[in-house]
């Protein structure tokens, strides 16, 4: 017995803060691939990869289509409930962000600014020279979480592990929660495009309120958390004209009249803003949040 005790204390201390944290306040809910790739050490803290892309399929009102959008345009970056049906194909990828930053201990991530007005002493922290694609892609990040949403969106982001999970289940007021990311099932798959056919088994999750949080590009994890409603999520199987098996996890807005009507994915489906949901996939490393019972 002691010695069964003296292994489960040593397998506690064993685990990161943020994987204890996460035990304590969701004990019941598993962790994504998206979140627990990210409790281990990766990279230097002081190292930001030059990969400016983040969340590059934004809604506001103010954005436009980039050329890298429109290179993908022949591609099913977006689609239509109704696509979800078992049997039909889309061609897609699902590159995985480079940037593979850790989490940061809310106390250190808190005695680090992250303000736009705070620039030059973040990048003396992290030793980035002020002309460089570095520090462009973190003054990028701190200004996209510093601008406001669209018409009824919360924007939040996380700049640890625990304030990710704070948000989240604040916004659903319990701790009775699922969180789930896109993953791919086989290892070493690649992430090259391929012609994807959805399998049966299609999963609606509960309520129509979701939280989605986006990994961004940073020298320590930061995920842009925000909230929209109505928004449904789907869990569904898909598997690729290669035999590669995927979990995707599919966000569905049903309210797209706030949206930039120059926006691609009206552009791609050839409709108008708020007239019918627009689906898109989430990354592999994203994450979605939902109850696991309909909340007030």
């Amino acid at each position: 017995m002691l010695q069964l005790a003296a292994v489960a204390l040593a397998n506690h201390a064993a685990q990161p803060a943020p994987q204890l944290y996460w035990n304590s306040v969701l004990p019941n809910t598993q962790m994504p691939r998206a979140i627990s790739e990210l409790l281990h050490p990766g990279q230097p803290e002081n190292t930001v990869l030059p990969q400016l892309a983040r969340r590059p399929f934004s809604y506001k009102s103010d954005d436009r289509p980039t050329d890298n959008q429109l290179h993908y345009k022949n591609v099913a970056i977006f689609f239509l409930e109704k696509d979800m049906r078992p049997g039909t194909t889309m061609s897609f990828q699902f590159p995985r962000n480079s940037n593979t930053a850790t989490f940061l201990p809310p106390e250190r991530a808190q005695s680090i600014p992250f303000s736009s007005n705070k620039l030059p002493e973040i990048f003396n922290h992290f030793s980035v020279k002020p002309t460089s694609v570095e520090a462009k892609t973190i003054k990028q990040t701190i200004e996209e979480c510093e601008a406001p949403g669209i018409k009824g969106e919360e924007i939040y982001c996380a700049t640890s592990l625990e304030s990710m999970v704070d948000f989240s289940t604040s916004n659903f007021r319990t701790r009775n929660v699922q969180a789930i990311s896109t993953e791919v099932l086989e290892k070493g798959a690649t992430m090259s495009m391929h012609k994807h056919t959805t399998m049966p088994g299609l999963k609606k999750l509960a309520g129509d309120k979701v939280v989605v949080c986006h990994k961004q590009n940073y020298p320590y994890a930061v995920f842009y958390c925000h909230v929209i409603k109505p928004t449904a999520a789907y869990v569904l199987s898909l598997k690729g004209d290669d035999g590669v098996k995927i979990k995707a996890v599919a966000i569905c807005h049903l309210d797209t009249s706030e949206w930039n009507p120059k926006h691609l994915a009206f552009q791609i489906l050839k409709v108008k803003p708020g007239t019918i949901p627009i689906c898109h996939f989430l990354p592999t490393d994203h994450s979605v949040w939902v109850p696991n019972h309909k909340s007030a």
